[in-house]
């Protein structure tokens, strides 16, 4: 069951509206949604998923956004090859986890994104990755790498 849209502020400053650093005349909005999503094994979970609201600052201002607000609608995913960004491509790569490796398809970069759906309509578009085994053994590398080890100075008895 996916939770309503909620309406979160800045932790640091507790601004429901942020200002872009680039632009002050543009600014968001952080919106997150707690969603029941099936992973590639196809286990289900519950989490929490974020989208900013973007425009400029004035007209967010005026739809008198606050902390804890619910908001109709849902958060889609939205997967593709291409890039949604094409100045800054790298900003939406679908990357594993902390890996930091980017999940590809016959060799190409996917691309994520999440969007704020106020008609709850859009249908979520997914793409497969298929570099599994480089996945795999990037996760297998951080679990030994976790894994407890003996300790020389450590004896039972002795």
């Amino acid at each position: 069951m996916n939770s309503k849209v909620k309406v979160v502020a800045n932790a640091t400053t507790g601004a429901v509206v942020n200002v872009s650093e680039n632009n002050p005349e543009y600014g968001y909005v952080r919106l997150e949604q707690t969603k029941a999503v099936i992973d590639d094994n196809g286990f289900l979970k519950n989490r929490t998923i974020s989208t900013l609201l973007q425009g400029e600052v004035s007209a967010l201002q005026g739809m008198g956004f606050f902390a804890g607000q619910e908001l109709d609608g849902r958060i889609c995913i939205q997967e593709s090859l291409e890039p949604f960004n094409s100045k800054n491509p790298e900003r939406d790569l679908k990357v594993a986890g902390a890996t930091g490796i980017v999940c590809t398809k016959g060799g190409s970069a996917i691309y994520r994104k999440t969007v704020y759906d106020p008609t709850g309509s859009k249908a979520e578009t997914f793409v497969q990755h298929d570099n599994v085994e480089e996945l795999r053994a990037a996760y297998e590398a951080q679990r030994a790498g976790a894994a407890m080890k003996p300790n020389a100075d450590f004896s039972i008895g002795g």
